[in-house]
């Protein structure tokens, strides 16, 4: 699925504050290479569909068999596995004897104490390895997942690493065994090894969405291959939210435009985030914030929610709008399934002209019915004209004051909001009082 910086800036499925980060909400890797393959799925979600229902499958079935996943395997032991290869271990015997062993571990025993313990992480590697063989090789396992079980089972193939992976655990290797090991895996394993590092880092990446989607309560959506889009979603939610309120919505080819309307803070911004972060996590193959959700497989999903200005290039705020919906009309006007997503369109001019800019881009994009697109605007005034046209729904967020405070219920209604509501949260933060004190 085609998205941009722009979108992924704007969904925060990347953001250097970890509390406002979808993927440090979803990361549960117990590896440094784990965490960069979780990031790579997560930049990069799918437009295929066999991809993504490959990728439910894999992450149903380690939910299912949590229990087994190798705990023996942690960073340290793949942190040493690797820098084993840098140590610079010398003279490693390759057939000792029990003398020749005993004179190694005299005459290196920094050499050996190094090796001592690198081999006892190796052992704990591979054990982990047969871990996954032992209960993931199976009729159950999904290609996806299969794939890289078949890369172990070849990889590890060689009867020392055999032995090496069914070592009885705490049972204590003598100096030879050391030797021979160390030997093998440094002088005739290292690329196999590190191929082995690469397959777990891939698979803690997998099991990290397996663990999220059960610690988060997510859900398994239903994607179709249709030559429109759609979305259904019920009780859906913003997932980064502690306390987040559910909606539901439904967005087809009879109604592929959502206009919404609502005052500042009443949840137009985390609705339109909601809907697109839930998209956007199917697409990769895990569970969505949502009770269920069904919807079409999308080729692209571009959103229109933190415009900024460039003062180096000497930009408006303005032009800068502009410049996103141009350029997202050039991308949708290809005939493929799209969500567009704009939140507060022409921000950056004055009244008048944003309400007939908005006016003409609706009227406009409407038209597209390869596309579905939420737009949110404080502009009501323009709503009763757009009511002529089927294809556009209007939603608002309603909200209610009570002895001069705002009530926000957070809950989806239908029509078109009416709240003039600025000068009342201007006045209730004390600022028309400090003004009038000055």
């Amino acid at each position: 699925m085609q998205v941009d910086k722009t979108t992924l800036h704007d969904l925060a499925i990347f953001h250097r504050d970890e509390a406002q980060s979808l993927f440090q909400h979803l990361n549960y890797t117990t590896s440094i290479g784990g965490r960069e393959w979780l990031h790579h799925l997560l930049a990069h979600p799918y437009s295929d569909l066999a991809k993504i229902e490959q990728t439910q499958a894999t992450i149903q079935l380690i939910i299912e068999k949590e229990a087994q996943w190798p705990a023996i395997i942690t960073n340290g032991t793949i942190m040493v596995v690797q820098k084993f290869f840098e140590s610079g271990v010398e003279d490693l015997p390759k057939n000792p004897s029990s003398i020749g062993a005993y004179l190694y571990k005299v005459t290196h025993s920094a050499d050996y104490s190094l090796l001592k313990f690198s081999t006892i992480q190796f052992i704990h590697f591979f054990a982990g390895l047969q871990q996954l063989l032992t209960h993931f090789d199976d009729e159950k396992t999904p290609p996806l997942l299969q794939a890289f079980i078949d890369q172990i089972k070849s990889l590890t193939a060689r009867p020392i690493i055999k032995t090496m992976m069914q070592w009885p655990a705490g049972k204590p290797l003598s100096t030879a065994d050391n030797l021979a090991f160390g030997y093998y895996i440094l002088h005739q394993f290292k690329q196999q090894t590190l191929q082995l590092v690469d397959i777990f880092h891939k698979l803690d990446a997998y099991k990290s969405m397996a663990v999220a989607t059960t610690k988060l309560r997510l859900s398994f959506p239903k994607i179709s291959k249709t030559g429109y889009p759609f979305i259904e979603g019920k009780k859906l939610y913003h997932p980064l939210l502690h306390k987040a309120v559910a909606y539901d919505v439904t967005l087809n080819q009879e109604g592929n435009f959502l206009f919404l309307t609502g005052a500042n803070m009443a949840g137009k911004s985390t609705f339109i985030k909601a809907v697109g972060v839930s998209v956007y996590l199917a697409h990769t193959g895990m569970g969505v914030p949502a009770e269920n959700l069904s919807c079409s497989l999308f080729d692209g999903l571009l959103s229109n929610i933190q415009v900024e200005d460039n003062i180096s290039k000497g930009e408006s705020y303005f032009y800068n709008e502009v410049q996103r919906i141009k350029k997202t009309i050039e991308k949708i006007n290809d005939g493929r399934n799209w969500l567009i997503l704009i939140d507060e369109l022409f921000k950056g001019t004055n009244v008048e002209d944003a309400m007939k800019c908005s006016t003409a881009v609706i009227e406009g994009l409407r038209k597209m019915t390869n596309t579905l697109f939420i737009l949110s605007t404080h502009l009501y005034e323009i709503g009763e004209g757009l009511k002529q046209y089927s294809n556009i729904r209007f939603n608002y967020f309603e909200t209610d004051t009570a002895n001069g405070q705002l009530l926000f219920s957070y809950q989806l209604k239908e029509g078109i909001s009416n709240d003039r509501l600025g000068y009342l949260i201007l006045k209730r933060e004390g600022v028309v009082d400090m003004l009038e004190g000055l």
